[in-house]
């Protein structure tokens, strides 16, 4: 089995990898009737010269391998026909900017399997980047909050070489007493905990955060039965929360009366209640003076995100009584952070946390004839067909949706 290591196309540039150096040196040892090539790039965090001096070779050519290992989408026209290729391809929700990706996808006859439909048979995703979006969402967060307050100016996470190098800046600053909210409790919401324990601020159950004045800076993480109730008083279990969503109302209002620094760490089901509308941040109660949103949906479940912001302008403000964006300096400005490429900004960890999950998931699979189905789950093309999984994306490839 042959494996290249491709060239990230997309603008703007994307510096992350499948694999670093180091971690397919792993995978050789482990699995030395695989091979690995290496297409030249100029804008990977690991150069060239660093997979060479590991042995590994690097070409302009990859077209003799047969699995492609990326990690954003790539061009249509750089696609090479009849091969098995791993990125994210954002088609899976009927994004209608890839549909062309897809149909030509079809056309080559490729086997796509995309990173997010590698999965358990629960569902659950077993690779990802999520765990650096939390550690750069935070730290991104706290960022805005001094630029805001004139209290403190970090360095950008894109000029910092790791996450080390992050807790190092945040631990040489000093917290106002405030109060900080965490949702979730996937691997986005617990690389932002990592951070948030890193600067050791106090973590308080739900009852003291919503009760208790502190002196210091603490923190609250809370999952789905926590900012939501069944509108029949019952309390149950997630489960149940994530099968019969329509039966539950948001309860983010009583956090949201005391947070001052929100990150939104929680992934959204549809057909769950909004945790706060535009209404809600009209109210006196909501006095949240910054939100990190790192799951970041545009108009929806956390109303002050209005649209995403980039790594090159992270931060803007929200307006709650005219609903619309202005400047983050402006007194009665919400703050938002909410890029959506965050682990685009810690290019090099990003890149030997997805590999060891790759290593981890996906690879042996090659080798043990799939007993986990973990490759027949995530297929999501094979023979110029949609696979039975994703047969629901064929209006959407046929242009119907």
């Amino acid at each position: 089995m042959k494996f290249a290591i491709i060239k990230e196309r997309k603008n703007p540039p994307d510096r992350r990898v499948v694999f670093s150096p180091e971690k397919l040196l792993e995978v050789k040892e482990k699995y030395p009737e695989a091979s690995f090539k290496i297409e030249r790039s100029d804008i990977r965090v690991f150069s060239d010269e660093t997979y060479k001096n590991l042995g590994f070779e690097v070409s302009e050519d990859v077209s003799d391998c047969e699995v492609m290992l990326g990690v954003k989408e790539v061009p249509v026209t750089a696609l090479i026909p009849n091969k098995k290729y791993f990125f994210f391809s954002h088609t899976i929700k009927k994004q209608p900017y890839n549909r062309k990706l897809l149909q030509a996808i079809l056309e080559k006859n490729i086997e796509l399997y995309d990173h997010e439909t590698i999965v358990k048979e629960t569902g659950a995703r077993l690779i990802g980047f999520g765990r650096y979006a939390g550690i750069v969402g935070a730290y991104n967060g706290f960022r805005a909050w001094g630029l805001k307050q004139n209290s403190w100016n970090l360095p950008k996470a894109e000029t910092l070489p790791d996450q080390k190098a992050l807790i190092e800046e945040l631990q040489g600053i000093k917290f106002p007493n405030i109060k900080i909210l965490l949702t979730g409790s996937g691997k986005v919401a617990n690389g932002a905990q990592e951070m948030l324990d890193a600067m050791h601020i106090t973590s308080v159950s739900v009852h003291e955060y919503l009760n208790t004045s502190f002196d210091k800076p603490v923190y609250c993480k809370i999952d789905v039965l926590d900012y939501n109730k069944r509108k029949d008083g019952q309390v149950i279990n997630n489960k149940d929360f994530y099968n019969h969503p329509e039966d539950y109302v948001s309860d983010f209002m009583r956090f949201a009366k005391v947070t001052d620094y929100f990150i939104a760490g929680h992934f959204y089901g549809d057909g769950s209640p909004y945790l706060y509308t535009r209404d809600d941040a009209k109210s006196e109660d909501f006095n949240i003076k910054l939100v990190a949103d790192v799951s970041c949906d545009i108009d929806g479940p956390v109303a002050t995100t209005i649209r995403p912001s980039t790594i090159a302008d992270p931060i803007y403000g929200y307006h709650a009584e005219t609903e619309k964006e202005i400047d983050f300096m402006n007194d009665e400005a919400i703050v938002v952070m909410a890029v959506d490429n965050l682990p685009c900004e810690l290019p090099k960890d990003a890149s030997e946390g997805f590999g060891e999950l790759f290593l981890q998931h996906v690879i042996p699979a090659f080798f043990n004839n799939d007993k986990e189905g973990v490759l027949e789950r995530a297929k999501i093309t094979e023979n110029g067909q949609l696979t039975t999984r994703f047969k629901y994306l064929q209006d959407y490839i046929d242009g119907k949706e």
